[in-house]
């Protein structure tokens, strides 16, 4: 359950003349785009659904994980890729009008930098520029992609100052959240998307940190998810966790805050090693902040820590390092903290994965 492809401002998108905020579909207008919808008949299904679904207003596919130097270093990882639809006049003929926009985030966290490194890109898809494929995972902006090839993904990029060469590799099938991959996210129906989520990845690779190469392998955690309508107009933005567990399950478990910071919605999957499954309903998934940290840069103050029950399972998220703020406002105008935790069970670390907080500055608006 993750996004931020928010209000764009097109002077940052190369070829598209400058525009205000994309607005939603205009009921019975002449000329506006009509989008797919979510609904519980259509049911996720590989390898169709690896690939991008541009009739959808929105899509990501998101990938987060711990790395281990052969220093012995502990690094977390976040390589994201989006992609949107604007609502767009259909019958523009231009070969520049964005029918399809195409984002991307990464960023290392490492301690002993005390933040992140991370860097950003936005492109409108085609002429050479980028492109989300149909049918499998292909997606790349410029010299930056990701890509699956025989159950293995490919993601490579190189930043200004750091640069990943990653490969993951399946080792659980794929976990659908939701019913059968149709995940609510409001009291409405319609707030909702397709959504599975691929726990348990073995990474191998390089990093470079400052020109300096250095081999890591880790464990990740891979979501996809695509929607067209995925907030109502009550939410203002998320939690959201991913959680590796050590005895091979996985969690993932989310909350839709509503303005005044009360949950809204909520839900998640437990999966056992054995490969039982549990869906968690709203009244299954609670999030209680312990601890917070401002962002010297923003003002903006995050709980870090936090208390998560999940049905029967209870755990501690604590952070990697406080400050994993991600300044996303040249691609997406969103600011948020995304970052890697441990998860305790009283003093015992049971499992390492990611954290996600939205809307925590400005109400999050999805575009």
């Amino acid at each position: 359950m993750r996004a931020l492809v928010l209000a764009f401002v097109f002077a940052a998108i190369p070829g598209v003349m400058t525009a205000a905020a994309v607005q939603g579909p205009v009921p019975g207008a002449v000329g506006r785009t009509a989008y797919a919808v979510v609904t519980p008949d259509r049911r996720v299904t590989f390898p169709r659904d690896y690939g991008s679904h541009s009739a959808f207003r929105t899509e990501w596919w998101y990938v987060t994980g711990w790395l281990t130097t052969e220093d012995g270093e502990s690094l977390g990882f976040q390589i994201t890729f989006f992609r949107t639809k604007p609502d767009i006049d259909a019958a523009n003929p231009s070969a520049f009008a964005p029918r399809q926009l195409l984002i991307a985030h990464c960023a290392i966290s490492d301690p002993k930098r005390g933040r992140l490194w991370q860097d950003q890109r936005i492109r409108r898809a085609g002429l050479g520029l980028a492109e989300a494929a149909e049918g499998d995972a292909n997606v790349w902006i410029d010299d930056w992609s990701l890509q699956r090839e025989a159950g293995v993904y490919q993601t490579r990029i190189t930043a200004e100052d750091f640069a990943l060469k990653l490969a993951l590799a399946d080792t659980q099938p794929p976990m659908l959240n939701g019913d059968s991959g149709v995940s609510r996210k409001g009291p409405s129906p319609e707030a909702a998307s397709y959504y599975y989520s691929l726990p348990h990845m073995r990474v191998t690779g390089t990093i470079a940190r400052a020109g300096t190469p250095a081999r890591v392998t880790g464990e990740a955690w891979f979501d996809h998810e695509w929607s067209s309508e995925y907030l109502d107009s009550q939410a203002s933005g998320w939690d959201w966790i991913g959680i590796n567990l050590d005895d091979g399950a996985a969690l993932m478990a989310f909350r839709i805050r509503a303005a005044d910071g009360t949950a809204r919605w909520a839900g998640g999957t437990y999966r056992a090693s054995d490969g039982r499954v549990e869906l968690l309903n709203p009244q299954d998934v609670h999030f209680a902040a312990d601890r917070t940290w401002v962002s010297p840069r923003t003002g903006i103050r995050y709980p870090v820590v936090w208390h998560v029950d999940a049905g029967p399972h209870r755990v501690v998220l604590e952070p990697l390092m406080d400050d994993q703020e991600n300044d996303t406002r040249l691609s997406t105008g969103a600011i948020y903290w995304e970052g890697a935790v441990r998860a305790f069970e009283g003093n015992t670390t049971v499992g390492r994965g990611y954290l996600e907080l939205t809307g925590y500055g400005d109400r999050l608006k999805l575009r």
